[in-house]
């Protein structure tokens, strides 16, 4: 991995792709044929770390695919998940990465702090964080938060874009704007609080407009969105508009950039015939509003359809060598492959 850019990544979903595999620690560890992330592949990437999702599929799953294929599409979104329902699930995918840990036999570390991140890629480990993705297991009274945290979480959605018992988030609409329903609950607004005194941060990537104005407005923590894009560049409801990165910028926060085609694209199309170029123009516009220590990757590795010329964590280098033909230095690539993320987890998590 000397000769790669270490990067370290804001977002996948590698724990629902294996969840409810009997080999699936195994499967991570060993690599697997399917699939867009696995150990081996991120080290032939220079991948070393990054928060590893815990998401809870509604039941049936969530057919949204072939809309999103012709570039403009409202996807309907599902009917909340009871916490009874997400549970289990989301027990089982934290259990996963803990069971990858051991299985790795020191190859892989859960990581707690950002002296906890960096030590472990000094030493040559894949340092995970573990994330939530949509706080559904998470009840109002907050309880079960202290147990996932002492499980590791040190990372938090308080939606996906369905909406739950702590607000509510965007739809997959495109042409679409995040401005759109109500924000946080009452409940959210406590979750928020809890988190700051946790050191959990807080992601935004998924919330609607109303809901991160009301972070912005309650939490201390820097702003952060892990894995979203530029809504001024793809006008998707899932991206951030300019004043909302502006406010980011002013918290001294951060976004990681989301590879999933759909967001990327101009026309909103979800199909892997897209070039780098359009990840290259969401760069350069969030760098334009962020500056070049708030940016970053988050990648949606394994919960999301992106671009053939990257295809895995194995393909990073392509892009690398394309932000390096686009212009990019040494140092800011350094700032958007590792650096920008470890200050902002030192600021939130600790």
């Amino acid at each position: 991995m000397a000769n790669l850019l270490p990067i370290f990544d804001g977002h996948n979903d590698v724990l629902l792709r294996l969840w409810g595999r009997d080999d699936g620690a195994r499967a991570f560890v060993e690599g697997t044929a399917d699939g867009q992330l696995d150990l081996p592949r991120a080290r032939q990437g220079g991948l070393v770390g990054g928060l590893f999702a815990v998401f809870v599929p509604s039941p049936g799953g969530f057919a949204y695919a072939d809309s999103m294929m012709s570039g403009s599409y409202d996807v309907p979104l599902p009917d909340p998940l009871p916490v009874a329902d997400a549970r289990g699930p989301a027990i089982a995918m934290a259990s996963l990465l803990l069971r990858i840990e051991r299985q790795s036999e020191g190859a892989v570390a859960i990581c707690r702090s950002a002296a906890e991140i960096r030590a472990a890629i000094a030493r040559g480990a894949l340092a995970t964080v573990l994330h939530m993705e949509g706080a559904e297991a998470i009840e109002p009274s907050l309880e079960a938060l202290d147990l996932f945290h002492a499980a590791g979480l040190r990372s938090i959605g308080p939606v996906w874009s369905r909406p739950n018992a702590f607000g509510h988030g965007v739809p997959f609409r495109f042409p679409g704007s995040p401005d759109i329903g109500p924000g946080l609950t009452d409940a959210g607004k406590e979750l928020v609080a809890a988190c700051n005194a946790l050191g959990i941060m807080i992601d935004l990537s998924h919330l609607n407009e109303a809901g991160f104005w009301n972070v912005a407005a309650l939490s201390d923590a820097p702003l952060v969105a892990t894995h979203s894009n530029a809504h001024a560049v793809t006008a998707s409801a899932r991206n951030l508009t300019d004043r909302q990165l502006d406010a980011i910028r002013d918290s001294d926060g951060m976004v990681g950039l989301n590879f999933a085609t759909c967001f990327l694209r101009e026309d909103g199309r979800m199909t892997v015939d897209t070039p780098l170029e359009t990840v290259l123009r969401h760069l350069d516009h969030l760098i334009s509003r962020l500056g070049e220590d708030r940016v970053g990757f988050g990648s949606d590795f394994d919960g999301a359809m992106i671009p053939a010329e990257i295809g895995s964590a194995a393909g990073l280098p392509a892009l690398v060598e394309a932000m390096r033909a686009h212009g990019y230095d040494e140092p800011l690539l350094r700032k958007l492959g590792t650096e920008n993320w470890l200050r902002v987890l030192e600021k939130t998590i600790g």
